[in-house]
């Protein structure tokens, strides 16, 4: 629309452009006169926000030689012509008229010579309403109710009276401030959301017209939804598995956390929390705020890493900072023992723990029965026993073997 107003505008005479001017108007548009199609009398539209704005006009005649005099009518819609005088002013080259209301006005221009002319304009004080309000909201959604309405203008036909429409369309956009979700925010007038904000908003909603003047209306809207949402850490390692769960909801009130396992809290914050058995865990949370809105979240599965052996066929034990002990390496072991023997089935290090023992344990350092005499270099034979925190026993054959003792 505003393209084409521009097109009519670069192909309107300059001379006609300048002739009856209004400082101050937002917006100009032309006449459409049924009967004269080749007149265009310029419209100016005045934005009334305040409803405290009036038009105002400014006249040059367009040829002639000055001074003039400036005569000036207004239109009378009991008489359907420009008959109703407001002022006159004579020997000036310029005439201007402020504080008009809506209507129509004409100026006649006259040198006294013989020159004399009728410029006329029409003036619309224009203000779009808007009222933007909260319509319903639940736990789930937020819906907006909106209000947009855009002033609808009518000027005459000089000739005959003929009340004719100055085309006007009507936009609208809702927004938030922080944002937030608003589906169809310039196409639906009163838009509902299922993603309501978590922090309290101030929702507005904005309607403009054609004629360029805007209105805006808002409301501060006080979130009452809740969100569940926690941080786990570690995700992953071996039994006994510790892990911490933070909350980081928002308005939770009651909780219940469901850690996958049998086991469940109602504290906001529970306490480490233990996985004893391998496998993978699902937590869930689920809270309820003070006005009853609930809303849950589960995770990503823990992982607690299967019981697992691995043995060394060879160590070092040189003093080097490398493969100075003989170890196990275990994954989610509950139970370990260990025995080496020299070739002769003489005991030379044995080894039976669980727990914090067994996770502080290095491994035989290649001294006999933990004494300060040296192993000599060779062939080790060695039984394991062991039980996993999954139930599994490795006490098999393929646990008994050999490691080579390098100085």
């Amino acid at each position: 629309m505003r393209f084409w107003v521009l097109i009519i505008a670069l192909l309107l005479p300059a001379s006609l452009l300048s002739q009856l001017t209004a400082p101050g108007s937002s917006a100009v548009r032309y006449t459409s006169y049924p009967s004269s199609p080749g007149v265009k009398d310029p419209v100016y539209v005045f934005c009334n926000q305040t409803e405290t704005q009036t038009g105002s006009l400014t006249a040059e005649s367009p040829e002639g030689t000055g001074p003039f005099d400036f005569t000036w009518y207004m239109w009378s819609d009991a008489t359907k012509s420009f008959s109703s005088f407001m002022k006159v002013e004579n020997n000036v080259n310029i005439s201007s008229y402020t504080e008009l209301e809506e209507g129509g006005y004409q100026v006649n221009i006259n040198d006294g010579a013989g020159y004399d002319t009728n410029l006329i304009a029409w003036i619309f004080l224009d203000k779009p309403f808007s009222e933007a309000s909260l319509k319903n909201r639940t736990c789930d959604y937020v819906a907006l109710k909106g209000k947009a309405a855009i002033d609808t203008f009518y000027y005459r036909d000089p000739d005959d009276g003929k009340l004719l429409m100055l085309p006007n369309g009507r936009r609208f956009l809702w927004s938030s401030n922080p944002s937030s979700s608003i589906p169809y925010p310039d196409f639906i007038l009163e838009p509902q959301t299922f993603n309501p904000p978590l922090e309290n908003v101030t929702y507005q909603l904005l309607v403009t017209d054609s004629l360029t003047c805007s209105s805006t209306s808002s409301f501060l809207y006080e979130s009452i939804h809740v969100n569940a949402d926690f941080v786990v850490e570690p995700m992953e390692g071996e039994a006994p598995l510790e892990v911490n769960f933070t909350d980081k909801s928002v308005r939770g009130y009651i909780y219940k956390w469901e850690f996958g396992d049998d086991t469940e809290s109602d504290l906001s914050d529970p306490p480490t929390h233990t996985y004893n058995k391998p496998g993978q865990y699902s937590v869930k949370l689920t809270i309820e705020s003070e006005l009853h809105c609930i809303d849950s979240l589960r995770s990503d599965s823990i992982k607690v890493q299967p019981s697992s052996l691995a043995i060394p066929n060879v160590f070092t034990p040189d003093g080097d900072p490398w493969n100075n002990f003989f170890k196990v390496e275990s994954t989610s072991m509950r139970f370990v023992s260990m025995e080496v023997y020299s070739r002769s089935g003489l005991k030379v290090y044995g080894f039976s723990g669980e727990g914090e023992i067994l996770r502080e344990w290095k491994g035989w350092d290649g001294k006999i029965n933990n004494s300060s005499i040296e192993a000599r270099p060779g062939v080790y034979f060695y039984i394991i026993r062991a039980l996993g925190w999954d139930d599994v026993r490795y006490d098999k054959k393929v646990y008994r073997g050999t490691v080579y003792l390098y100085r």
